[in-house]
């Protein structure tokens, strides 16, 4: 395979519901991914990618990487990435970021209040990098493990006052010709206190409708709505599985084989729900489903030679910290600080084409400036 060298690992996977010890803080290593080398060579950055692909792992620190990373055995898929940077994650109106301001910050480039999806500090709407490549003739999706109507993917196509108005999000979906969408949050176009069901319009608008993640694999052109469950998804030991890779594979193959190419967000959503629990378990085995997602996009990349990738957080979640691990046997023991999120700077990995470009300190509202830029959008 181009660009790409192979090495043979053995896979370890036991029973999902052993993943953790009686202390969930300490994360027993029974999923073990393999990895494939990328090869560092320099992409040609002196013309317009064609396709960006933005990661977002929500709640995703140094410290959550590294977890993984030992969990892991040492290895993962994110270390591919050729370049590093660091931003700045404050939003308007204080400190300390939330994820709607953070994704409107990446999808806008604007620094919005905490609750904000799509608009200014005045709640004027501002335009987002999906909306800026569907106006350029891309195709465009959006891929999460929450609702797609929570604040991380809602801020790259709706433009509201406030995250938890999901049912008005929902609605704005119908504004934004969208190819691919992937995640939860069915009731939010079904069951409304309009009594508007927007499943409905979906159809007459040429989507597919899917109800479960076993039947992305047969989905294989056209538009899709992909609504897997009627609210939030569960984690990924509790039943989701491997929605994410599953989802990751489909939205490129819908997208791909496009002549001017495509935009794509995909969120690893629960990093960030781990850490508000406070559970280490759950924080490593969401970061590690994250990374199995890195790894189709990255080898996706490798091939294409015209993907810019990016991977980073909207914020890091929990003050998360690493207090004992074990590379021989994938053991961590982690400890937190808060329940809530933290301003610590974040780190940016990226590959591809003008991924140099993301190397350096700066803003969270760099990364839609520079993704523009690739793309001469």
């Amino acid at each position: 395979m181009k660009n790409i060298i192979c090495y043979c690992v053995v896979i370890i996977l036991f029973s999902l519901s052993a993943c953790a010890s009686q202390d969930e803080n300490v994360f027993q290593n029974t999923i073990f991914h393999d990895v494939l080398p990328l090869s560092k060579n320099e992409f040609n950055s002196d013309k317009n990618v064609k396709n960006i692909i933005l990661m977002i792992g929500d709640g995703m620190g140094i410290a959550q990487v590294h977890a993984g990373m030992t969990a892991n055995k040492g290895q993962l898929n994110l270390q591919n990435c050729t370049h590093t940077g660091f931003i700045r994650t404050y939003p308007s109106n204080g400190f300390i970021t939330d994820s709607a301001a953070g994704a409107t910050a990446f999808a806008s480039g604007v620094k919005t209040y905490n609750g904000a999806i799509g608009v200014d500090p005045e709640g004027n709407p501002v335009t987002s990098i999906l909306e800026l490549a569907k106006a350029n003739g891309k195709r465009t999706g959006l891929v999460a493990t929450c609702r797609i109507t929570h604040a991380t993917p809602a801020a790259f196509i709706s433009h509201q006052p406030q995250r938890g108005m999901y049912e008005e999000i929902a609605a704005d979906f119908m504004n934004t010709d969208i190819d691919v969408f992937i995640g939860g949050g069915r009731n939010n176009f079904s069951h409304r206190k309009d009594n508007i069901n927007y499943l409905d319009t979906l159809l007459n608008n040429g989507y597919q409708l899917i109800f479960n993640s076993d039947s992305l694999r047969y989905i294989s052109s056209g538009k899709l709505a992909a609504l897997i469950h009627d609210e939030d998804q569960p984690r990924f030991s509790e039943g989701r599985g491997n929605m994410l890779v599953g989802a990751t594979e489909t939205a490129l193959r819908l997208l791909n084989n496009h002549e001017n190419g495509f935009f794509l967000m995909i969120e690893g959503s629960q990093i960030d729900w781990g850490g508000h629990a406070n559970l280490t378990s759950y924080v490593v085995e969401e970061m590690l489903d994250f990374d199995r997602a890195i790894g189709k996009v990255l080898e996706f990349a490798a091939n294409n030679e015209e993907t810019l990738v990016i991977i980073t957080a909207d914020h890091e979640t929990g003050g998360f910290a690493i207090i004992n691990g074990d590379l021989e046997t994938g053991m961590v023991e982690g400890s937190f600080s808060t329940e809530g999120h933290t301003p610590v700077m974040i780190p940016v990995f990226a590959y591809g084409p003008h991924a140099k470009k993301f190397t350096g300190i700066y803003e969270n509202t760099a990364i839609f400036d520079k993704m523009k830029a690739a793309a001469g959008l």
